[in-house]
C-alpha cells in the first residue's frame, strides 16, 4: 500500500472498507449465534437492530483506521528516531509552525466528526421517525420494579413479562410499535437482536419499534439501573408465526371467571386468593381481582417463566414464590403473605389453573 501525505488510507475508501467489515462481522456473528436466544448485538434480526449494527461497524472502521494511522506513525517515529550508540545528543532542528499541517489536522478531524454525526443522525431518524404501515401492531410496555407489563390495546388484554409479537415478512412488513412508559423509576428496554436501548422515564412516554425477521425467542435485559433487582429484570420476546400469534391472542382474550369449575383444592385456593391482599395488587380477568401494582395473572400458566424471566414457571417455583418472594428475588416488592402450608398448596393449585 502506498503512503501519501502521511496516511495509509484515504477517506474515499472508508465506505468500501466499512462494507467489507460489515459483511465479515455479520457472517461471524451469524455463525456464533445460530439460535435466537443469543444476545449478541452482532447478529441483528430486525430492521432497527440492523441499522444500529451497520452504524456500529462503520464507526468501528473509521476509528480503527484512525487508530492504525496514529499508532503506525508513533511506532515509526519511535523506531526511526530512537537513541543510537553514535548519537551526539544534539537538539534536532526545531520547526515552528506549518500552515499545511495545521490545516490538515484541523480540517480532517472536522470532516470525520461531520461524517459520523450525519450517519448517526440518519440512523436515529430512520428508527425514531419510521412510517407506521396500516397493518402494524401497537403494544404498551410499562416498566415496574422489577417486572414488565404489556398491554395490547388493539386486542383488549394485558399480560406480563413475556412479550409476544408476530414475525414480519419483508415483502409485507408487519412491525410492532412499542410505547414505553415507567410506573416508578428509570428503566431501559433492550432486546439486542431486535432494537437498540430505549429508556422508560416516568411521566415521559417514549417509543421504539421492532420487525423481527425470524420466529423464536429473543432475550434482553433492563439496561438502566433501577434498584436492587435490576440485574434480574429480564426481557423475553416471543416472535410467533402469524397463525401461532393469532392462536395466542385468542387464548389471551379468554377470561376464566369466578364460575369456572375447579377442583375442591383449587376452589379453596381461589377463596383464599380473593380474601387476602392478593387482589389488591394482581388482576385476574372475570374475577374480583383487579389490582394493578403486580403482574396480571389471568393467563399466568401460559408463560414459561415467572419473576421477570429468572425462574421456570412450575408448581414448585410458584409455591416458593408465594411463600416468600425474597427467597427467589431479594428486593422484590411483593411481600410474603404468611400463609399456612395448607393455604399455600391451595393457592398454588388455583394459580396452576390459570391458563
Amino acid at each position: 500500500m502506498r503512503v501519501a501525505c502521511g496516511s495509509s488510507m484515504k477517506l474515499r475508501h472508508l465506505p468500501q472498507l466499512a462494507g467489507a467489515w460489515l459483511s465479515i462481522a455479520r457472517c461471524f456473528a451469524q455463525s456464533a449465534a445460530r439460535n435466537s436466544t443469543s444476545t449478541s448485538i452482532f447478529a441483528p434480526d430486525s430492521t432497527p437492530a440492523d441499522a444500529v449494527f451497520g452504524l456500529s461497524i462503520f464507526v468501528l472502521v473509521v476509528t480503527g483506521v484512525i487508530f492504525a494511522i496514529v499508532f503506525g506513525l508513533l511506532l515509526y517515529a519511535a523506531i526511526k528516531f530512537r537513541r543510537r550508540a553514535n548519537d551526539d545528543r544534539r537538539e534536532p532542528l526545531q520547526i515552528y509552525g506549518s500552515d499545511q499541517l495545521e490545516l490538515a489536522w484541523t480540517v480532517i478531524p472536522v470532516l470525520i466528526v461531520i461524517v459520523l454525526f450525519m450517519t448517526s443522525a440518519r440512523v436515529i431518524h430512520s428508527v425514531q421517525d419510521a412510517r407506521r404501515p396500516p397493518q402494524s401492531m401497537e403494544v404498551t410496555v410499562i416498566g415496574h420494579q422489577f417486572w414488565w407489563e404489556y398491554r395490547y390495546p388493539q386486542y383488549g388484554f394485558v399480560t406480563a413479562n413475556e412479550l409476544h409479537v408476530p414475525v414480519s415478512n419483508p415483502a409485507h412488513p408487519m412491525p410492532t410499535f412499542l410505547e414505553l412508559r415507567s410506573a416508578d423509576t428509570d428503566h431501559s428496554f433492550w432486546l439486542p437482536r431486535l432494537a437498540g436501548k430505549t429508556d422508560l422515564i416516568p411521566n415521559h412516554p417514549n417509543s421504539t419499534w421492532i420487525d423481527p425477521h425470524e420466529t423464536g425467542l429473543y432475550l434482553g435485559q433492563c439496561a438502566q439501573y433501577c434498584g436492587t433487582q435490576h440485574a434480574k429484570m429480564l426481557l423475553r420476546a416471543y416472535v410467533d408465526s402469524p397463525a401461532d400469534f393469532d392462536r395466542w391472542v385468542r387464548a389471551q382474550q379468554q377470561a376464566p371467571g369466578d364460575d369456572t369449575p375447579l377442583s375442591p383444592e383449587a376452589a379453596e385456593g381461589r377463596r383464599v386468593f380473593n380474601n387476602t391482599a392478593c387482589i389488591n395488587c394482581h388482576a385476574i380477568a372475570g374475577t374480583a381481582a383487579d389490582g394493578r401494582f403486580g403482574p396480571d395473572l389471568t393467563h399466568l400458566m401460559s408463560r414459561e417463566t415467572i419473576a421477570s424471566g429468572i425462574s421456570l414457571n412450575t408448581g414448585e417455583t410458584l409455591r416458593r414464590w408465594v411463600q416468600n418472594p425474597a427467597a427467589i428475588k431479594p428486593g422484590a416488592l411483593m411481600p410474603a403473605m404468611n400463609l399456612t402450608d395448607k393455604e399455600l398448596d391451595e393457592v398454588t393449585a388455583y394459580l396452576l389453573t390459570l391458563h
